[in-house]
């Protein structure tokens, strides 16, 4: 599933073709994904116009005009990608409808944003923007990782006494919101802690120290435009790059990559989801 990095990719891939533009039409292919899509969402989406778009955790808010905000989960493989931007930002003609089109807006400026999604595990609906963080998908998440309230003391005091594994802890979205499986093991890596470590175990100095490892981690994903695993593409309809610097993630039986380690990297469940670390440098 994809991950802030990735969601925040595909968002900033969408904006030069959706922000401050009008939905000229909006074909609307089937009658759900994970869940129904909201009543006449083609005809309350057709005419109004993107004032912006935001990122919260791993959704996509889209701020109508209308006083509507379009919520998106790209789900396990949803992807959002765009052709025949006028403004050259995307050198991809309008291609044929494929198959699993689900919803598809046809921008004022000649722009086509096509929602792919073969597993059909995304989702969209239509909220009030004034009450739009009272849904009840988003009213449950905690700060953003990259945001202002997401600091030391806010994860220090979340995590005292808790007997729940690190890896778990960070798992949780009400914790910080948009961190996945990779990337917490990605950022337990650098941080030397293991991901079986109880949360309320870890000295303060270590998890305050949790917070800039989180940031740069993310950041350097974003940058790279996320990671490629199986379904993700950027709006563009590129791969993301930064699979290619995972330290742990998938690395099963590879050695660590820490100059001053001998180990090897190894991969044990925790709660059903794969944990990649290196037992011998992460404590």
């Amino acid at each position: 599933m994809p991950e802030l990095p990735e969601v925040e990719t595909v968002r900033r891939g969408l904006a030069p073709a959706m922000e401050g533009e009008r939905i000229a039409k909006a074909d609307v292919n089937r009658p759900d994904l994970r869940w129904p899509f909201p009543d006449r969402m083609a005809e309350r989406l057709t005419g109004a116009r993107v004032l912006r778009l935001r990122r919260r955790s791993k959704y996509i808010l889209a701020e109508l005009d209308t006083g509507e905000t379009l919520l998106i989960h790209l789900g396990m493989s949803g992807r959002m990608t765009v052709s025949g931007d006028p403004l050259g930002q995307f050198v991809h003609d309008h291609p044929p409808k494929q198959k699993h089109d689900h919803v598809v807006f046809h921008m004022e400026n000649g722009a086509r944003v096509t929602f792919n999604d073969p597993r059909r595990f995304g989702a969209m609906d239509l909220l009030e923007t004034e009450r739009a963080n009272d849904h009840k998908l988003i009213s449950v998440l905690g700060p953003e990782p990259l945001g202002n309230d997401f600091h030391e003391p806010h994860l220090t005091a979340a995590l005292k006494n808790r007997n729940t594994p690190i890896k778990a802890a960070l798992l949780d979205q009400g914790i910080v919101a948009g961190l996945g499986n990779i990337y917490v093991c990605e950022t337990l890596f650098r941080a030397g802690i293991s991901p079986r470590r109880k949360s309320g175990k870890i000295s303060s100095v270590r998890v305050a120290a949790l917070v800039p490892i989180i940031r740069q981690v993310l950041n350097e994903a974003i940058e790279a435009g996320g990671s490629s695993l199986r379904d993700f593409r950027q709006a563009d309809g590129e791969l993301g790059y930064f699979q290619h610097n995972f330290d742990v993630y998938g690395r099963e039986g590879d050695p660590c990559r820490n100059p001053d380690c001998h180990g090897t990297v190894t991969r044990i469940v925790q709660s059903g989801r794969s944990s990649f670390y290196c037992p011998q440098c992460q404590r």
